[in-house]
């Protein structure tokens, strides 16, 4: 069954590493992340806003799932903020099943 969290970044601009540990993650985890800018509400931070359609380009890339390391297993990516200027922005995480079979060509 999937599973989907929500983390949200705050003042994020070029390219930056990210990690997100998360127990349902593992490194045979077929892990999905899509990113958008957030508009806080009220520009106060927490969870109170919504995925906003700006003019920046936001999105991921290297999407690497891993094993526990000293806590829970995770993902980690690249997010990109293609902007003058830092935005918020919400990175939706889905974990799916284990990855049943892996072919090399």
């Amino acid at each position: 069954m999937a599973r989907s969290i929500r983390v949200l970044y705050r003042d994020v601009k070029g390219r930056s590493r990210q990690n997100f540990n998360w127990g349902p993650i593992n490194k045979d985890s077929t892990v999905i992340i899509q990113a958008a800018e957030w508009g806080f509400s009220g520009g106060v931070f927490g969870a109170a806003g919504r995925p906003i359609l700006g003019e920046a380009n936001v999105y991921v890339t290297n999407v690497g799932p891993h094993d526990p390391e000293g806590g829970d297993g995770g993902v980690e990516f690249h997010l990109h903020v293609d902007w003058d200027a830092p935005l918020d922005v919400m990175v939706n995480i889905t974990v799916l099943d284990n990855v049943e079979q892996v072919v090399v060509v």
